[in-house]
């Protein structure tokens, strides 16, 4: 079989294998190689091969026609030098395919049928395409409980899985759906002072201006080896990373690139995000925080419940002892929303700042106390006054300096955003409500999470007095694409709705 000399091509694919074939390659043409088939790479020599989407190329600027070009993951996945010759071939469709295809009819499918698709999955057998298919099959024609069971077993079987060597670990999660909810920063450092194991692991955003693990990162390196997790969850009792490079369900982190750009979260995918995730970081005590309100991710508290029941049911059939809390989710929790003005509000709480938001604060104390009360030596209806105790004493400040210097310190100095527009009210009146998915939106469209100083900072809360041209919040955004994007997103609509006031204030 004819070889090809192997270039590196300087893109990022996000989590996709891509290899780029010049048009007059003559293999190419000889082939029948058609753009977006997947390809087989090889290596004889050594044996190394990975699967990979085709794209085809017509310039030189790219690559020769005597060439293979590999993507950033797709290069450092063979692991070989440039230059060297490979084969190219038709890829195998993965015989899992057959499973998502029944999927798609409507079909349930069995716990060796996930397995089979997540494997291929992990194994880069899947375009981002059939990946899109199982996904959308998946959340359309819904799976039952005993599938999300069967989902969530197969993720965590294809990663790897941590053992702590202890009987009490303890983690918390939160559905998501609530901008500037940046409790886990507060709860770790609160537990791991108390003594408690809590190595937080957490995932991107998917559809948010921001998940922990973007907001950590303004702080401290968030994306640490296995072995360095371990050491640093053992020297501190906690830490606060994202759990994409410990291998930890990786499949998780595959489906969430694809979800991201199709703002896909549904219950039974999330479920099996979360619970595998937890699972594989070897958590035995597990807090579920389920916000409610019009504009969260569950908009009443029937649809609550029934995720409620999901997440027990898989839970305790994964070994977790689970407890699933309902909160409040009409409005925003703190006021930064996006990762350099989350990160202000978490350290405002934790130097016990006058200034900090008093229900970001308010919150992380309730959901610290109900994970301290998993320790058999704190009683029912204790756990708050240690986490404020904890928390006032300045130890929970302490415990966080102690994990950001073990995870790495971040030197650099990033600021909000230097373009900033206020958005105004446009009457005098009172703060009904306020919309989460559009002022979410809108902290997107300025650049976050992806630049970190671009986000939504509010000044009003619901229930509050405005007077007309008072600003209900302020954009910061680093690039003017950006910054114009959220201003017309804001023009239309702000998210805030005013109750009219006919008096003076």
């Amino acid at each position: 079989m004819p070889t090809l000399k192997l270039r590196r091509v300087a893109i990022d694919t996000n989590k996709e294998n891509v290899a780029y074939l010049h048009r007059n390659c003559a293999h190419y043409r000889s082939e029948g190689f058609q753009a977006l088939n997947k390809v087989e790479i090889l290596q004889e020599d050594n044996g190394k091969h990975i699967i990979a989407v085709l794209n085809v190329v017509d310039g030189d600027n790219i690559i020769q026609p005597g060439q293979l070009g590999l993507s950033e993951q797709a290069y450092e996945q063979l692991s070989l030098a440039e230059g060297t010759a490979v084969q190219v071939a038709h890829a195998t469709p993965p015989q899992s395919l057959r499973a998502v295809h029944r999927k798609i009819a409507g079909e349930r499918l069995s716990f060796e049928e996930y397995l089979g698709i997540t494997h291929d999955v992990v194994e880069n057998r899947y375009s981002k395409i059939e990946i899109a298919a199982f996904l959308v099959a998946c959340s359309d024609n819904g799976m039952d409980r005993d599938e999300v069971l069967n989902l969530t077993e197969a993720m965590v079987k294809t990663g790897e899985r941590l053992n702590w060597g202890e009987s009490l670990v303890v983690d918390k999660h939160c559905i998501g759906g609530i901008p500037g909810n940046r409790t886990t920063m507060l709860m770790v450092p609160i537990i791991a002072a108390h003594g408690m194991l809590m190595p937080k692991t957490s995932s991107r955003a998917i559809t948010s201006p921001a998940g922990t693990a973007d907001t950590m990162a303004v702080l401290a390196e968030v994306e640490l080896s296995p072995h360095k997790l371990l050491d640093i969850v053992r020297q501190q009792r906690g830490c606060l990373a994202w759990g994409g490079t410990a291998k930890l369900a990786p499949v998780d982190d595959i489906l969430i690139a694809v979800e991201r750009p199709l703002s896909m979260d549904s219950p039974g995918q999330l479920v099996a995000s979360i619970l595998s995730k937890k699972v594989a970081a070897g958590t035995t005590h597990l807090l579920i925080d389920i916000p409610v309100g019009p504009t969260a991710k569950m908009h009443d508290q029937a649809s609550a419940m029934r995720l409620r029941k999901l997440f027990e049911y898989v839970g305790d059939r994964m070994g977790l002892h689970l407890v699933v809390v309902i909160t409040d989710g009409h409005q925003p929790i703190g006021r930064g929303i996006g990762p350099v003005l989350e990160v202000r509000d978490v350290m405002q709480v934790l130097n016990n700042s006058p200034l900090a938001p008093s229900d970001l604060r308010e919150k992380a104390l309730q959901l610290a106390g109900r994970v301290l009360e998993f320790d058999a030596d704190v009683r029912g209806g204790q756990g708050y006054i240690i986490a404020r105790d904890i928390l006032e004493s300045g130890r929970a400040l302490a415990k966080m300096e102690a994990i950001i210097q073990a995870q790495g310190r971040n030197e650099d100095s990033i600021k909000p955003g230097q373009l900033q527009h206020p958005v105004v009210a446009l009457c005098d009146g009172i703060v009904g409500s306020i919309d989460n998915l559009q002022i979410a939106r809108i902290a997107r469209l300025a650049g976050a999470p992806m630049v970190k100083g671009a986000g939504v900072d509010l000044h009003c809360k619901v229930n509050d007095r405005v007077e007309k041209g008072q600003a209900l919040y302020t954009i910061y955004a680093e690039f003017n694409a950006d910054y114009n994007f959220a201003r017309q997103a804001a023009a239309r609509d702000n998210g805030f709705s005013v109750i009219k006031s006919h008096q003076s204030f």
